[in-house]
């Protein structure tokens, strides 16, 4: 079970997350929804222990946070992080390794994975020769290959066409019923009321709605009606019985003003158009978020985003940046203490501090990198919430 308490992020002036707890069960599907900035990201990144929370604890059957429980969790990113230049099957089994599996276990496993999403035939290709949807699949298999008990997948549905989004809605289901612990972080709001036991839906970095699917639906599930029809639906909304409208090509999703007649409705519709289907229903996942959320503030849209951040504080707030530019330091001072003690000592032929420097020289280039590649992940994170609006 993974619980997550009272979780705080702030970056700068702008407070991302904000007193955010969450309990993940084993055997269930967790919906952590919202739209864009609200903290899904935020809140992800400190479950994993990339960030760490400003306030708040996080628990993994009642341990903290460490490289045996790391070992135990399958995460599948929004952004793809696979090697382009290596072969598909290669590239599966280093990460399997990364995760304490063996080569031979690995290699068949990968190929049983790659089977199942028809894969197989590419397995000795290269990953940029793939599609966006099959390197989406390869990714998935990254993430579950080592069998892990608590999977953590942000927008796991993205490039995959209709016929492999249903193969991966098994798949979870399947992982679902081996007693997994599963977070499914997604804009996809028909995905997540078919799929997620219990939601929790966070807005401007805060809880505004959680609960399971049927105790969320209840409280929201008085006088709606769903309305298919042929024609120009624009002029429902301005109807007096309507009190809220989500209205698409062809249907409509409505909320009614009070105890109005079907038959009164049904007049005022079908006088402009043709209706196809007009019944009372429990309102969709995707109306409840439109009821609760709201037309979307965009300075607001930009908590989470690096953009609404510097980028020197989104990057120098990243763990990994910390934890190279620790090493790069300590590497740096140790080199210049023993470089003192060598010069008092007289010691000129002593050549450690020349391998130390060396090792200084390394931890910059590391830290470096690291660096670039964090600001690579927030510059794309940014141009997906740009793209989003």
């Amino acid at each position: 079970m993974i619980i997550a308490e009272h979780l705080r992020k702030q970056y700068a002036n702008v407070l991302a997350v904000d007193d955010v707890s969450l309990q993940v069960e084993p055997g269930k599907i967790f919906g952590l929804i919202g739209p864009n900035g609200a903290g899904k990201t935020t809140t992800i990144r400190m479950i994993l222990d990339i960030t760490t929370p400003d306030k708040g604890t996080i628990t993994f059957d009642g341990a903290r946070f460490d490289r045996t429980i790391q070992n135990r969790i399958g995460y599948l990113p929004e952004e793809r992080g696979l090697y382009k230049k290596n072969k598909l099957l290669d590239t599966i089994v280093y990460f399997a390794s990364l995760r304490g599996m063996n080569g031979v276990q690995a290699k068949q496993k990968a190929l049983d994975w790659l089977r199942r999403f028809e894969l197989e035939s590419y397995a000795k290709r290269k990953v940029e020769e793939l599609s966006k949807g099959n390197q989406q699949k390869v990714q998935f298999i990254t993430a579950i290959l080592h069998n892990p008990e608590y999977i953590v997948l942000d927008e796991p549905f993205s490039g995959l066409d209709p016929v492999n989004q249903i193969l991966l809605k098994d798949i979870l289901q399947e992982l679902k019923q081996q007693g997994k612990a599963i977070i499914f972080s997604t804009h996809q709001m028909d995905s997540a009321e078919k799929l997620c036991d219990e939601i929790c839906l966070v807005n401007h970095g805060k809880i505004v709605l959680e609960g399971s699917m049927k105790e969320v639906k209840q409280k929201f599930g008085t006088n709606s009606v769903h309305v298919e029809f042929s024609g120009d639906g624009s002029f429902i909304p301005a109807l007096p019985q309507v009190k809220k409208a989500t209205v698409y090509e062809n249907y409509a999703e409505l909320q009614l003003n009070g105890d109005i007649s079907s038959r009164e409705l049904l007049f005022s519709i079908n006088s402009k158009v043709e209706i196809r289907k007009f019944e009372y229903v429990e309102p969709s996942l995707n109306s409840i978020f439109l009821d609760v959320v709201g037309v979307p503030d965009e300075r607001q849209e930009r908590r989470e985003s690096p953009a609404g951040l510097t980028k020197r504080e989104s990057v120098a707030g990243d763990k990994r940046v910390r934890n190279a530019l620790f090493m790069f330091v300590a590497a740096l001072l140790v080199t210049l203490v023993l470089s003192v003690i060598t010069l008092k000592r007289g010691d000129i032929s002593w050549n450690m501090p020349e391998v130390l420097l060396a090792v200084s020289a390394f931890s910059l280039v590391k830290y470096l990198r690291i660096r670039k590649t964090v600001a690579g992940e927030l510059q794309r994170s940014a141009e997906e919430v740009s793209h989003a609006k």
